[in-house]
């Protein structure tokens, strides 16, 4: 069985909605993101499947095709890996290698996570399905990368309500940057 990861960017307080500019998707212009950059490529290598909501995959698929010189290498990636949007309303993904997800969710991503042969697959962002896919119990990892900042309101990662008695510390590292990275499993 596929293991299905959450990997998304939040703040110290827990925040994953970007209200504020606490995020750069080409990296924080300011500081040395070379470490997370490497990080974030060698999480790729073990993925081949990115799954995304409408409203983020149209938010990936607006941006990321213009970055016609993306040293990043984030663009090679997202153009070459097979995408997954979930949406009862999208019919032509318009982007390469993207597939659109019609059916329940649930049952979509059961049914990805029992393709043999494959590699990891990765939610970012798409917090409202990423709250789906932890209230079914589907997800094996949560990757966070923890921003050294505070943003005081935005959606958080799990669900009102939504407890988790106990999560499995699978690594933790600092980066030169103060972000660091957090891998959980449950328990």
């Amino acid at each position: 069985m596929r293991t299905l990861a959450i990997t998304q960017n939040i703040t110290v307080d827990g925040a994953v909605e970007m209200i504020t500019d606490w995020f750069d998707p080409q990296g924080q212009a300011r500081e040395d993101m070379s470490d997370v950059l490497e990080e974030s490529h060698r999480q790729d290598d073990r993925a081949d499947a990115l799954l995304l909501g409408r409203r983020t995959f149209e938010d990936f698929r607006g941006y990321w095709p213009l970055q016609t010189e993306d040293p990043t290498g984030i663009t090679a990636y997202l153009d070459r890996v097979a995408k997954y949007v979930v949406s009862g309303t999208l019919t032509d993904p318009g982007w390469q290698n993207s597939t659109v997800l019609k059916g329940d969710p649930v049952e979509e991503v059961r049914r990805l996570k029992a393709e043999e042969g494959g590699k990891d697959i990765v939610v970012t962002g798409s917090i409202t399905l990423a709250h789906t896919l932890i209230a079914a119990g589907l997800v094996d990892e949560y990757r966070l990368f923890v921003y050294p900042t505070v943003q005081g309101r935005g959606k958080g990662l799990f669900p009102d309500g939504y407890e988790v008695p106990r999560l499995r510390l699978l690594e933790s590292r600092a980066f030169r940057s103060g972000i660091t990275l957090q891998r959980y499993a449950p328990a």
